[in-house]
């Protein structure tokens, strides 16, 4: 999420000046609660939209393991199809947008709002922190 907010924040930058649009966003899924609903929000937000959402699928590490792409290594694969469809949805987007990117404080109060922040957690103050900390600090 800081990661496609960033880009949201250069594509921003050259819109004006480059005609540099925003496709959307794509979800490589991490398999994390209400995931869907947090990057369609963030997209909102950003204003444009989640092109699609690639599900986990470990076919992906097997491929890597050989030095191969999903594609190359088992091309009918459900992950394989997933791929094409983001190709096709890719190539025939037409909608792309200049992105309103978040200020720090909006992009981490969404993250509260998904439960994935503590609401009184700040976020520089967990840098670093390892699980058995974040524990013992509650």
């Amino acid at each position: 999420m800081y990661a496609a907010n960033n880009i949201a924040r250069g594509v921003l930058k050259y819109a004006h000046s480059g005609g540099v649009r925003l496709g959307g966003l794509i979800c490589n899924s991490r398999k994390v609660d209400r995931e869907i609903e947090l990057i369609e929000t963030l997209a909102k937000r950003l204003g444009t939209q989640m092109i699609h959402f690639v599900p986990r699928d470990n076919i992906v590490q097997h491929a890597e393991l050989r030095r191969m792409t999903v594609n190359e290594y088992a091309p009918e694969s459900n992950q394989a199809k997933e791929y094409a469809a983001l190709a096709e949805k890719i190539i025939n987007n037409t909608n792309l947008a200049i992105p309103t990117p978040l200020e720090m404080d909006e992009l981490e109060a969404l993250l509260v709002e998904f439960g994935i922040l503590d609401d009184d957690t700040k976020h520089e103050d967990i840098v670093g922190q390892t699980q058995a900390e974040a524990a013992a600090s509650k």
